[in-house]
């Protein structure tokens, strides 16, 4: 009796492992020819084909049309925010100079748009020609006599004639000499400075000439000053306007080729 149940039981199991693995081949063949795979009732969930998932065509068509349009606006962006930035700077600082001596032709009943504008143009060229003389020459230097005594108005005259004679057209008072490289902060990286001065360094044995270069950390005004010996300094082809422009434009003005003089 033993021996015939033992052998039922190996039939009922050699005819379940007949089912199963016929239903596990009819799966791997429905995943490799991408059929719908036929199942009963006690079959794994994960035999189950689900087709994926296709976008419609105008889903498509609405994709290719959204990226199309932001791209356009981001180039108009790109081509109208410097001209409005220019055009509104312009218009600003020709406000702001007419305002000098519009109130003076306003109160003399003449109201025409820019002519204090003009007047004002006039003026300061007017000034700049006659402190090139040696009479102005002298009115200036007794007015800075002035100036330097009064206790917190020097201060921000000292601040603001140096600010101006960097940009200034007289070669023997601008303060930015010339545009030089320096290996800066680490070797193999390099930073702009201008030299403002040179200073004699000193020792028990010889001296050595040192440049005093400004290098501008944040604006143009506000920066460290390095002391170098003329060996470590890199001199490019570039003016000190160029130099200017390349710090306040954050690089942007970079020329593409960076040569040196010597």
């Amino acid at each position: 009796m033993g021996e015939e149940r033992a052998m039922g039981s190996r039939e009922r199991d050699r005819e379940l492992l007949i089912v199963a693995g016929d239903e596990g081949a009819t799966a791997v063949d429905a995943v490799f020819s991408g059929t719908a795979i036929p199942h009963s009732s006690g079959s794994p969930a994960s035999f189950h084909h689900h087709p994926p998932h296709r976008k419609s065509g105008g889903e498509a068509f609405y994709n290719v049309m959204q990226s199309w349009a932001s791209k356009k606006f981001m180039t108009g962006c790109v081509i109208l925010l410097p001209m409005a930035i220019t055009f509104y700077v312009t218009w600003w600082f020709i406000c702001f100079v007419d305002g000098f001596f519009s109130p003076i032709y306003a109160h003399l009943g003449i109201n025409i748009f820019g002519l204090g504008f003009i007047t004002s143009f006039t003026f300061i060229f007017l000034v700049g020609m006659f402190m090139s003389s040696w009479l102005g020459a002298s009115v200036l230097s007794l007015g800075e006599c002035l100036i330097k005594r009064m206790p917190f108005v020097r201060h921000i005259y000292n601040a603001s004639k140096q600010i101006s004679s960097a940009i200034s057209p007289d070669q023997k008072t601008q303060a930015f000499k010339e545009v030089v490289i320096i290996r800066h902060p680490r070797i193999g990286e390099y930073a702009f400075g201008f030299i403002t001065s040179t200073v004699t360094l000193q020792t028990y044995s010889d001296e050595e000439e040192l440049f005093c270069v400004y290098v501008p950390t944040n604006h143009l005004y506000i920066g460290d000053i390095f002391m170098i010996s003329s060996k470590d300094i890199i001199r490019p082809t570039l003016s000190v306007r160029e130099g200017i422009e390349i710090v306040v434009s954050v690089g942007m003005s970079m020329p593409r080729i960076l040569r040196t003089s010597r």
